[in-house]
């Protein structure tokens, strides 16, 4: 069991599972959409084609999407993986109840449980990602969640975020005005931004915990790792 301690940095609409349902779909399909227009997506798909590189055509493959939201990146990742001639079996972790309806219409099973509480044995699973996830939480929580993805992939890990930058953070704001987002999704782009991580920043977390982590810098403004599981390499 993790002890999940908040950002104290601000506070998001999504920190909190109890927002009513008809909200928390719309919020999560702006998102979706902000994912898919602004580097969201392909951040995770860059980490997710490395460790592809990895495995052999024909072999059958389990993700684990941690904070999926609408199930669009665990979508899109199968879709990559099919290309290469992988069956990807993707699963969506969320306890928001309009999460797990999201994922369910995008082809993604849906498993509704907390991130405190991953309920995945060690190698479980091949791979794991988290988009847009870690910087919800301290930096004490974030350490403890990259160890325990590690331990429950059984290939490896990816994790993508927004890089902290002014101009990433008017830019959301700016595109969910443009785009009609509801309010607390806009808001919530620009305080995730301000939660979230320089390159660097990711890098010295990801090496604190133990882990050898590529990070690299990603398109519209985005961060984003992936690493091989530890026990991987043995």
């Amino acid at each position: 069991m993790i002890a999940l301690e908040p950002s104290p940095i601000g506070t998001e609409v999504l920190d909190n599972p109890a927002r009513p349902s008809e909200d928390a779909g719309r919020i999560l399909s702006d998102i979706a959409l902000a994912n898919a227009l602004f580097g969201g997506r392909a951040a995770i798909l860059w980490g997710v084609r490395q460790l592809l590189r990895h495995v052999d055509a024909g072999r059958r493959l389990t993700l684990l999407d941690v904070g999926a939201g609408a199930g669009d990146i665990a979508r899109a990742v199968r879709r990559i993986a099919q290309r290469r001639g992988i069956e990807l079996i993707p699963v969506g972790l969320d306890p928001l109840p309009a999460a797990a309806s999201l994922c369910r219409a995008a082809g993604v099973l849906p498993l509704r449980a907390s991130a405190a509480a991953l309920p995945v044995r060690p190698k479980a699973v091949d791979i794991v990602i988290a988009s847009q996830f870690l910087h919800h939480f301290s930096r004490r929580s974030a350490l403890a969640l990259a160890r325990a993805f590690d331990e429950i992939a059984g290939l490896g890990v990816v994790v993508a975020e927004p890089r902290r930058t002014e101009a990433a953070a008017a830019g959301i704001w700016l595109a969910g005005v443009a785009l009609r987002f509801h309010p607390a999704a806009r808001d919530d782009g620009v305080v995730s931004v301000h939660r979230s991580f320089r390159a660097v920043e990711l890098r010295r977390l990801l090496a604190e915990a133990g882990l050898s982590a590529v990070v690299r810098r990603r398109p519209g403004f985005r961060v984003a790792a992936y690493w091989l599981a530890n026990h991987a390499h043995r």
